[in-house]
Formats: C-alpha cells, structure tokens, sequence
C-alpha cells in the first residue's frame, strides 16, 4: 500500500486549493472527491453564480467549474507526478495508527494510507420542508432566487419584496441586516408552521421596521424556477405572501464525522476547532474551508485556511527530513 504525504478528503474550494497548494509545495498529494451521494450533500455543488468575487462572474457554477480547471491544470502540469486524484471514492472510515500514519478506508472497502490528513468536508444548508419534502425549494435554490449566504447573496434583495424562512430570532437578523441595507419594498418572516422564538430585542425589531410574520406553514412555492421567476407563497391557512426573493435561515449541517471520530474537538456549533495554522487537537489531522470554526463561510477564506494548513504541513515534511539529513551526515 502507498503512502501519500498528504490525503485530502473534500473537492470542494478548500479542498482544491489544499490540492493545488500541496502539489506547488512539491508533496504528495492524493484528493477524494467523493462518490456521487457525497457530492450530492457538498454545498459546493449546489453553487451557481459567484458574484462577490473578482473574476467569477461568468461561470455558470462558481465554484464546480473554476475546481475542474484548476485540477485539470494539475494533472497538465510538471507536478502531475505529485497528484493522485481519487475520483468517485468517498472516506468512510479513518484511524490513526501506533506509528503515526493514518489509514483511511473508503466507500469501497479499500484503504489508503497517508501522514497527514487535511478534511475539507464543509457543510450544508438546513431546508425547509414544504409538503413534507425539500424538494419543492431546490429549482428556486439552484438559480438563486431562495438564497442561504447574505455575504455571498445579499445583494439580490435590492428593490425587490423578500421573505426570510426561519423561526428564531436569527431570522429577524437576517431581515434585519437586509432591511437596513437595502430597504427592500417589503420584508416578511415565515416560521412555516413552528413557533417563532424571537427574544424581546428581535420583536421590538419587528415592530419597528414593520415586518410581517406569518406562521402558519408553507403550502406551495408560486413561480417558475426555469424562467428565474419567483411570486410568492402560498400558505396552508389560505395567506399569500408576496414576494420576489427569499433566504432561508435555518441553520448548518456541518459534515464534523470523521473529524469527531478521531477525537478532534468542535465547537458548540458543531465546527472543528483548530490553531492558527489549521491543526485540530488531534497531531497530524487539519480542517480548512466550512469546516473550520471561527472563519467566514467564504471561498476566499477557505483558499486562505487551505494554503495556511498545506504550508504548515510541508514545512513538518521538510523538517522532519531536513533532521534525517543532518543525522547522517553528521555519522559521515
């Protein structure tokens, strides 16, 4: 069985920065991308337009087109020898080994083993359930007419009527925060059919921006996600609420399972804590991107938290065998 210097497991923007970084440093690099079901739950693949960074603005999926180049470089490059991307593998399983060593075990049944492990396995947006089902939300999230990331997305509710789903005070703040700086015609908040938790500063919120709330749950979605139209929604108690845009606010599902089954410690959120350099508390395993706690949701900082961890990493590879050198040259 081969040893990779490096395994990274995620293909998302963390994990092909971490991939393309730990090529340029000269390491051996293996990446999982995952199988079809893993990419299905990755959030990257549900990206379309990038807006908010400099160059992205004519890809049509943000994040899964400038990957595909970007490794397609690799595997042209002189560093091709360096890179072995694992396609269509997803990591099950990984412990780590009396000698240090990590052994991952993918979907398959087979095992790889590698010195370092990097997990760039991100998150997932909470849905909400129209009918019982997600289903009827994803065409409209997919074209970005039902938006999650205010920093990425914010900036579709200019001039248009806008609905926040979510029934905690969180969701009074994401109207709140697109309210004050766009001054959309209208703001609504649908609990769909839970019962809002908003403290007393979040109501007094409500109250003095005008905002509507209606709870009871959502029936159907009107609109045309093909032609990028979105109307309203129809709610079971016969309301109609009106509007051109809307964010969901319900929270993460943050993919921290192989990173907790190896020890490494979360935060409250459930996000894998690190050091400056993205090493988890456990010696040798790193989180980078969605996954990591304490750093913004962005593709910029998830290239930032990769390029930091993949330096740190070549730079224990290059000691560890710098102090091999020194010892047997000094036995010279």
């Amino acid at each position: 069985m081969s040893v990779y210097d490096i395994a990274i497991i995620g293909g998302g923007a963390a994990g092909v920065m971490a991939a393309l970084r730990g090529v340029l440093n000269n390491d051996n690099v293996a990446l999982f991308t995952g199988n079809a079901k893993a990419k299905k739950k990755s959030r990257a693949q549900w990206v379309s337009k990038v807006e908010n960074m400099p160059g992205y603005h004519e890809y049509k999926k943000g994040i899964v087109n400038p990957n595909m180049e970007t490794l397609k470089w690799i595997k042209n490059s002189e560093f091709s020898e360096r890179f072995t991307q694992l396609n269509n593998l997803s990591v099950e399983t990984i412990t780590k080994n009396d000698d240090g060593l990590f052994t991952l075990t993918d979907h398959k049944g087979e095992s790889h083993q590698a010195k370092y492990v990097v997990l760039a396995t991100g998150l997932m947006d909470v849905q909400p359930h129209i009918q019982g089902s997600i289903d009827p939300v994803l065409p409209y999230a997919n074209v970005q007419l039902i938006d999650y990331c205010l920093r990425c997305d914010g900036h579709h509710v200019y001039k248009k009527d806008t609905s926040i789903i979510g029934h905690t005070s969180g969701a009074v703040w994401v109207a709140t925060m697109l309210y004050e700086r766009y001054r959309t015609p209208s703001m609504n908040i649908l609990t769909n059919g839970e019962e809002p938790q908003f403290d007393e500063t979040t109501r007094e919120l409500i109250e003095m921006y005008g905002f509507k709330v209606y709870t009871s749950p959502i029936k159907s979605i009107d609109g045309n996600a093909k032609e990028l139209v979105l109307n309203g929604f129809e709610l079971e108690d016969g309301s109609y609420v009106k509007n051109q845009i809307s964010f969901i606010s319900l929270g993460m599902i943050v993919y921290n399972e192989l990173a907790k089954s190896l020890g490494a410690e979360v935060d409250e959120r459930g996000f894998v804590t690190t050091n400056k350099k993205g090493e988890t508390s456990v010696e040798g395993l790193y989180a980078v991107g969605d996954l990591q706690a304490d750093i913004k949701k962005q593709i910029y900082t998830a290239w930032d938290s990769a390029v930091d961890a993949l330096d740190d990493i070549n730079g224990k590879i290059r000691r560890i065998n710098r102090e091999a050198r020194l010892a047997e040259f000094r036995q010279q």
